[in-house]
């Protein structure tokens, strides 16, 4: 045996060392295979989760207020001296929370455009991008104040280097049967990515299952109505538009709204380019994921709904059904008491503030360049 430059070289009348400790042989075979696995392994979990070339996210934020009243709003209970005590502290620990969640979200590249909902008005969004840590990014900001009664609203971000807003309109919702209860409108923003491809997104909050299912299909129905209009105005204009519908729509992939009035398909073969498709129904009844817990039961009510183009990978901007997924990192859940498993980490729990970050999971897809 000689060494040169901490190189062993084995001459023959050294094999025998083998032969006679054949146990340390195999052992070193065996460490030399399994190093090779966990690495395999390690390279197929970050293909997984790899980044496509433009991630979009939704997130239900749970009452985003400012501290300051607003006499027009009924926005009493989110001020210092209100039932919640919603103080300076709070708000900023509750922004700050809100922005870990994107930078999460966005691994090494933070998300291109975000929806957001049950947000107060524009204020609390200029504090979100640049009070916290996303200021080192370049986002803007489209918003429209809604006649909400409570003065919530849907809100739209995106990076002013990655995405390129055309034109915008805040679609009003207008119940002929209760005129009194004014809903959050549809933020519609259409756009185009640093690879000219032109996207369709619509931001949606609607209507509360306050009251009961059954006594506010309606009003869920109706929204889904004049989304479905818009929706299919697009249809008839462009040629295989590219549309990005997200929000928390209140009832399930399944429900009347959502599937029929809507038409948001829940199966993905054949896919036709002028069709909507839903994601959440894949994520909820395939991949057994939830973005809310009620009762001790998860369900998707934040969902992302495509056209079909979109699931078309011979298109030059495409994504896949497995492509859409919901966030649930530990740090947004806690242990569920009353039932089984996790649930939500919240804000609040009642009137009590409990320091979490919402009471729902924020849903992310990626688009990819071919």
């Amino acid at each position: 045996m000689k060494q040169y430059n901490n190189v062993i070289y084995i001459y023959p009348d050294n094999v025998g060392f083998f032969s006679k400790t054949p146990k340390i042989f195999i052992l070193l075979l065996i460490i030399i295979l399994l190093s090779f696995k966990i690495i395999y392994s390690q390279k197929i979990k970050d293909y997984e989760f790899m980044r496509g070339d433009m991630r979009i996210m939704f997130y239900n934020v749970e009452n985003l207020f400012d501290t300051f009243d607003d006499t027009l709003k009924n926005d009493e209970a989110f001020t210092p001296d209100g039932v919640r005590y919603w103080n300076n502290g709070r708000y900023y620990k509750k922004i700050n929370n809100i922005s870990k969640v994107i930078t999460a979200i966005g691994q090494w590249e933070l998300p291109e455009v975000i929806g957001l909902c049950e947000i107060e008005n524009r204020k609390v969004l200029e504090d979100l991008i640049k009070k916290t840590a996303l200021k080192k990014y370049p986002y803007r900001i489209i918003h429209k104040e809604s006649p909400d009664n409570r003065g919530i609203d849907v809100g739209f971000i995106y990076r002013k280097d990655k995405f390129n807003p055309i034109e915008y309109e805040a679609i009003r919702v207008n119940f002929p049967f209760d005129e009194n209860r004014p809903t959050r409108d549809i933020l519609y923003v259409k756009g185009y990515n640093n690879y000219k491809d032109t996207l369709h997104f619509f931001v949606n909050h609607w209507p509360s299952r306050w009251g009961g299912q059954l006594e506010t299909d309606r009003k869920r129905i109706f929204v889904a109505t004049v989304l479905k209009h818009k929706v299919d105005s697009l249809f008839n204009s462009d040629i295989d538009p590219k549309i990005i519908i997200m929000g928390d729509l209140n009832d399930y992939p399944d429900n009347t709204s959502v599937l029929k009035t809507l038409d948001a398909k829940i199966y993905f073969e054949n896919v036709n380019s002028e069709e909507l498709y839903n994601l959440a129904y894949f994520l909820q009844e395939i991949k057994r994921k939830g973005t809310h817990k009620y009762d001790g039961e998860w369900g998707i009510l934040d969902q992302i709904i495509i056209s079909g183009s979109l699931l078309n990978n011979e298109n030059e901007i495409y994504m896949t059904v497995d492509d859409a997924h919901v966030f649930d990192a530990p740090f947004l859940l806690e242990e569920d008491k009353h039932f089984i498993g996790k649930k939500p980490f919240r804000t609040y729990i009642g009137f009590k503030f409990h320091d979490g970050y919402s009471d729902h999971l924020p849903v992310y897809i990626d688009l990819h360049k071919n």
